[in-house]
């Protein structure tokens, strides 16, 4: 007899799936792959069509992916095929100025040998994960994706959740996953209210090109208005996130892509010769947003769903990542002592796990933006010591450099490479 788990039918009700999950971006892919390796079917709708996410073209976007984040793809057997097109980063150097005229004296340097995991992290394009993720899930039986699929409504009552498509489709699993953004419709429809603020900044992302090699040394810079990070991509090219103040951050994204350059180079300095823009330019508002609860009745958040934070530590994704690991742990192991998946002490679990490292990390990037985003003597003075007592401190550099890479919270397995 069919194990009821895999063959979604339990106590006589079928499923279209164990698991339904609305958004296709990363978080959902990457958590359908997790459930599936545990002998879940899962259903992903993603309102984009495939093929809008998997455009061959280079256009900039791209993850700094912490060593936590990168053994979740090791889990998921996706690294191998991604490690060619990743970047390494070996090195961390952060400093302080003011546009115009340069940075600084280093506050704070990390560098990966300085811990015994290698690479404190890699840089991946957006394009080259998607695809990974695109083709694992056709090759694996127990997933399905509803591509270029909208949900319209949800039902989470009872012994059931569904969704309802534009199309008339109903879906039923035993499970509901919000994967589906800031502005999750999934915890909109299911009650669940938010709190954060607006930073009154907006993030500049692109990439350039530079006449001399990076090193695979990421930079982040704090100037008044917000901080500029420099990520390094394959070749001698480099990803910018560049948060400035929101009016003056509009003004500068209508400029063409010669006047941008202009407004860019005095940031960016020279350290890494000419340089000039490569691919398209890309501008997100920023603001703190938590959902006030990551689980509802048969129903869980994960990613940004769950959590929109500041991109001043590029923790984004990898926060997204550490939820997919818990997420699919606790369901698996759950699944394999008989449980019900969405029973509430079962997604309590997941919650319990996630929410005060969510928490924790949101208002600690918080703190950061808010001390370094201002030009006060006062403060560049205190910055400078704080950084440079730690630069100077074998023990916390260590600390600083395991957090960077991902290494300090309570790891599912997942984040240790183990498959499920």
């Amino acid at each position: 007899m069919d194990n009821p788990i895999r063959s979604g039918i339990v106590s006589g009700m079928t499923h279209d799936a164990d698991i339904l999950i609305v958004g296709g971006g990363l978080n959902g892919p990457a958590l359908a792959l997790a459930l599936a390796q545990g002998g879940l079917s899962v259903a992903v709708i993603d309102a984009r069509p495939a093929i809008a996410r998997a455009e061959e073209a280079f256009d900039g976007r791209a993850y700094a992916l912490a060593l936590a984040s990168v053994r979740v793809l090791q889990a998921l057997g996706l690294w191998r095929g991604l490690r060619g097109l990743a970047q390494p980063i070996n090195g961390i150097r952060a400093s302080q100025g003011h546009a115009g005229q340069g940075a600084s004296a280093l506050m704070l340097g990390f560098d990966a040998a300085e811990i015994e995991e290698g690479a404190m992290g890699q840089m991946v394009e957006d394009r080259h994960l998607y695809a990974a993720f695109l083709a694992a899930m056709h090759a694996d039986p127990r997933v399905t994706l509803h591509s270029g699929a909208r949900v319209v409504a949800q039902d989470t009552g009872g012994r059931a959740a569904s969704v309802t498509l534009e199309d008339g489709r109903v879906l039923r699993g035993r499970l509901l996953v919000g994967c589906d953004g800031r502005d999750s419709a999934v915890a909109r429809r299911a009650g669940i209210k938010r709190w954060g603020w607006d930073y009154g900044q907006t993030a500049l992302v692109c990439a350039i090109e530079h006449q001399k090699p990076h090193g695979g040394v990421a930079h982040q810079f704090f100037m008044p208005p917000g901080p500029l990070a420099i990520l390094p991509l394959p070749g001698n090219r480099s990803s910018i996130v560049w948060s400035e103040r929101t009016e003056i951050a509009r003004v500068i994204d209508a400029l063409d892509d010669g006047g941008y350059l202009e407004v860019l180079k005095p940031r960016f300095g020279d350290f890494l010769g000419e340089i000039s823009l490569a691919g398209a330019r890309f501008a997100y508002p920023l603001r703190l947003t938590i959902a006030e609860a990551f689980v509802a009745e048969r129903l869980a958040l994960v990613g940004d769903a769950a959590h929109g934070v500041h991109p001043i530590a590029g923790q984004g994704l990898n926060l997204g990542l550490r939820d997919v690991a818990a997420l699919a742990e606790v369901l698996i192991d759950a699944a394999r002592r008989g449980e019900d998946l969405a029973a509430a002490d079962v997604l309590a679990r997941y919650q319990d796990w996630r929410r005060f490292d969510v928490v924790r990390l949101a208002l600690g990037m918080d703190a950061v933006n808010r001390l370094f985003s201002n030009g006060n003597p006062v403060l560049e003075a205190v910055r400078g010591l704080g950084l440079g007592a730690v630069n100077a401190l074998p023990m916390l550099r260590r600390m600083f450099i395991r957090e960077a890479a991902g290494l300090n919270a309570a790891e599912p397995r997942m984040m240790q490479g183990e498959r499920l």
